[in-house]
């Protein structure tokens, strides 16, 4: 009897080894669209990026200009992993967004987002009116989409102060909604602005052919080059449109989804987590 038990002990540990062994070395890939409500352009990529490619979840921007076209083509899809994109900055030149709320320390003499989170971190930013423009976003949100899944931010907009991080973890613990970002290894640099798109097609499929086990977080912008999206840019990114469709061909490039199919490396969203 004592033989049979030190054996099964011993059948019992090496099934634990193997199995952490195995659970090590997975690897985990949460791939995510951003800037979804922003443009026509990214409403439609983002959605083929998810229908026809890597992506798993999709980030909604809800000050954006297209956000109610983007609501009626997700509102019913349950299978798609949506998540608020807090947005407190407008970035373009051409394309401006307003918040939905009263807000002056947030906003420029014209009533916009400030451009950028550099600019909104030396404001007189008030953490009373940034609360209040961000549940604003969630419950529009979660109302015109019941299977909102999480939070992020847009441009890193609460990165700036440990007091507006800790903003956004009091909203998604009050709301249910995930915040993981932290918890995830960044992806390998594979895309830019001054990657073609060939090179973004073939750096992903190396990136993707040298990952190392771990769980990691790809986020990027899918959007076609087409009348709309050339109209967006600023200083330092003028060529948005072309950046911007190389990222959703890499994202439906075939030998990068036949590579990951080989790999067994496993595509996942936040609901996932």
């Amino acid at each position: 009897m004592n033989i049979l038990r030190v054996f099964c002990l011993f059948i019992f540990f090496v099934f634990q080894q193997n199995y952490s062994l195995g659970q090590e070395a997975e690897i985990v890939v949460l791939v995510r669209a951003d800037d979804m409500g922003s443009t026509r352009s990214a409403n439609y990529a983002c959605l083929e990026s998810f229908e026809k490619g890597i992506v798993k979840s999709i980030e909604i921007m809800v000050p954006g200009p297209w956000f109610e076209e983007a609501v009626n083509l997700v509102k019913d899809r349950k299978e798609i992993d949506m998540g608020v994109h807090l947005t407190l900055t407008s970035e373009w030149t051409n394309l401006k967004w307003r918040p939905l709320t009263h807000c002056p320390s947030l906003v420029d003499s014209d009533g916009y987002f400030l451009q950028n989170t550099h600019l909104l971190s030396k404001s007189n930013w008030k953490m009373e009116e940034m609360e209040k423009e961000l549940r604003a976003q969630i419950e529009l949100a979660i109302k015109k989409i019941p299977h909102i899944s999480h939070l992020s931010e847009h441009m890193g907009c609460l990165s700036f102060s440990k007091e507006a991080k800790d903003l956004l973890s009091k909203l998604a613990n009050e709301y249910g909604l995930i915040v993981k970002d932290s918890e995830l290894k960044p992806f390998p640099q594979w895309s830019g602005v001054k990657v073609t798109a060939a090179e973004k097609q073939a750096n992903l499929l190396s990136a993707f052919q040298q990952l190392k086990p771990g769980t990691y977080l790809l986020i990027e912008h899918p959007a076609y080059d087409d009348f709309e999206a050339a109209g967006m840019g600023h200083v330092g990114y003028e060529q948005v449109a072309k950046d911007r469709i190389a990222v959703l061909k890499a994202f439906t490039d075939k030998p990068v989804m036949e590579l990951i199919s080989k790999r067994k490396i496993k595509l996942i969203s936040y609901k996932d987590l």
